[in-house]
């Protein structure tokens, strides 16, 4: 099934709020999260109607509805074997006991989910290293200690730990080769819930 990346990114969205809520988004929810109008939403919809990404019923408020096809793919994609445990400490007998763990479902968070690649090592005492992925839950507030995605007044972004203080928020690194960053404001992001590595 062909779709051309803003219909994969529709279908994405679906599927998402789909797990999150129970039903399906209006199109009006899709559009205002993809930033493009109703109107866009639909010519896409009829399309994706055609090569069988979807299923609509007219006349009804949340009608979309992907195809068993995209269900099926969705579910492989985001579901890995688990064969058992390995022990990091004292050694323990190795016991498979097959089952499967499904990332998406993992690093559910409340809040949209999105992923970023780490460039840098200014994060390596949290375990987050130069290459790793950062799964991180799109929000606009941070606690004091939380990991977050942080705006920069001048445009630039960074990852850090959050501080508000009185009168400046402190952004710390978690190397102690780094100085923390002191801003007046800044625009938190997303807060990170979770790392992965690739060897």
């Amino acid at each position: 099934m062909k779709l051309t990346p803003k219909q994969f990114q529709i279908t994405q969205f679906v599927h998402r709020y789909d797990q999150e809520h129970g039903f399906s988004p209006t199109l009006d929810e899709i559009a205002a999260e993809l930033g493009v109008s109703k109107v866009t939403i639909f010519e896409h919809m009829k399309a994706m109607e055609k090569k069988g990404a979807v299923v609509r019923v007219f006349h009804k408020a949340r009608s979309v509805e992907l195809a068993p096809e995209l269900l099926r793919d969705f579910a492989d994609a985001s579901a890995l074997p688990l064969v058992g445990t390995i022990a990091a400490g004292k050694p323990i007998e190795a016991v498979e006991t097959p089952d499967s763990i499904d990332i998406a479902a993992l690093f559910a968070a409340p809040q949209q989910t999105y992923v970023l690649k780490v460039r840098g090592n200014s994060m390596i005492d949290e375990q987050i290293r130069d290459g790793d992925y950062v799964i991180v839950e799109k929000r606009n507030t941070a606690l004091n200690g939380e990991t977050v995605v942080a705006l920069l007044p001048d445009g630039e972004a960074t990852l850090k730990k959050f501080y508000r203080e009185e009168g400046r928020i402190r952004l710390q690194p978690a190397n102690p080769d780094m100085a923390p960053i002191y801003v007046a404001r800044c625009e938190i992001q997303g807060v990170v819930v979770g790392v992965m590595r690739r060897y």
